[in-house]
């Protein structure tokens, strides 16, 4: 069974519609000119959603602008999403036009002190609600407690059309058995909900990744989750658009989406030129992604002869270099076949006219 579709703004989820990419910015929404360019740079990079916080009055009059300038720049693609908790009935209304700049209204109902006038403003403004609950600030039966708030905001009147739901957590294992879960619960009572999964505070770096990836991507498999963001914390000067690639990588990986070239690539050893082998294959990364008509190619940059063979075959396009104390030739395969023999010192550069001959004629 599948959810309705949810149409947000301009962008649709469930249904079995593809996996949609969001995120989140970290400025201060007051300040409309860093919170416009961090949607831009979210977008950009692949999040076809952007929420924000909105926890004051200044946060709440910049809003509508925000939403004009992006308007004005060509960004009306992007669905805006409002984080309220504790306040939010009471700036969306206070703020009409607050209301109406955003096209989903996030709402945590454990810290949210008016639910039912929330989702009240919500069917007046025709808006879809996450309903989202997040164990760092509900105790209880998390699954259990999300679907009875769900089935209150549709006696309130509330669509299920109009109702994306998210179970949170910081733990992976807790977090994939919730939606397991969840899941299995919305079968059994045939009430199917568009739903949002992301870790949540999952740390930093490597570790943020791979927990997040892990997590993600099993329930993602599964055949869970209509929208998905990744939630890790920044290094120093670090991007907020990481995450987003994160997201990217993650629905590639699951050959749910396609963003760029899949490249693959052995990660050397003793039999190979380590300095040469990774200067070539960051260069033919580099080069590939130039093309927007190479989303769905599949290059193979590979550093010698024991698995080269077999993975170049399975490329599109592939190149098998030679290791150290093999004859130094590389090999060229296209669909499987092997086509050049490269010698000498500009291997790279004919491998490289090479793509581009066959990137132009796909």
């Amino acid at each position: 069974m599948k959810s309705e579709i949810v149409k947000i703004g301009k962008v649709q989820i469930g249904g079995g519609l593809p996996v949609v990419i969001q995120s989140m910015t970290d400025t201060h929404t007051s300040d409309i000119g860093a919170t416009v360019q961090q949607c831009i740079e979210l977008y950009d990079a692949g999040a076809e959603m952007v929420r924000m916080t909105i926890n004051d009055e200044a946060s709440a009059k910049a809003v509508p602008e925000i939403r004009k300038i992006l308007d004005a720049k060509g960004y009306n693609d992007i669905a805006l999403i409002g984080d309220f908790h504790f306040n939010g009935h009471i700036l969306l209304n206070k703020y009409p036009l607050l209301t109406k700049s955003i096209d989903k209204y996030r709402i945590n109902p454990a810290n949210e002190k008016s639910f039912e006038e929330f989702i009240r403003i919500a069917i007046e403004n025709d808006k879809v609600v996450r309903i989202g609950l997040n164990k760092g600030s509900f105790d209880g039966d998390i699954v259990k407690a999300i679907l009875q708030y769900a089935e209150k905001a549709e006696k309130t009147g509330l669509k299920r059309n109009k109702i994306v739901l998210s179970l949170k957590s910081s733990d992976a294992v807790d977090f994939i058995k919730d939606h397991e879960r969840l899941s299995e619960e919305m079968k059994k009572n045939k009430k199917i909900y568009a739903l949002h999964i992301g870790l949540t505070e999952a740390g930093t770096g490597i570790q943020g990744i791979v927990s997040s990836s892990v997590a993600t991507g099993i329930l993602l498999q599964k055949g869970i989750g209509d929208t998905i963001r990744v939630s890790i914390t920044p290094g120093k000067n670090e991007s907020r658009t990481k995450e987003v690639e994160v997201c990217k990588n993650i629905l590639q990986t699951l050959g749910l989406r396609n963003f760029g070239p899949h490249i693959t690539s052995c990660p050397g050893c003793g039999r190979t030129n380590k300095k040469y082998f990774q200067e070539m294959v960051e260069k033919i990364n580099d080069h590939a992604k130039k093309y927007k008509n190479a989303k769905d190619l599949h290059l193979a940059v590979m550093g010698c002869v024991v698995n080269g063979p077999g993975e170049c075959k399975k490329a599109d396009i592939a190149i098998m270099l030679p290791g150290d104390q093999e004859k130094q030739t590389a090999q060229v395969y296209i669909k499987g076949k092997l086509t050049n023999s490269l010698n000498g010192k500009n291997i790279l550069k004919e491998f490289l006219e090479i793509l581009d001959k066959t990137l132009q004629i796909r």
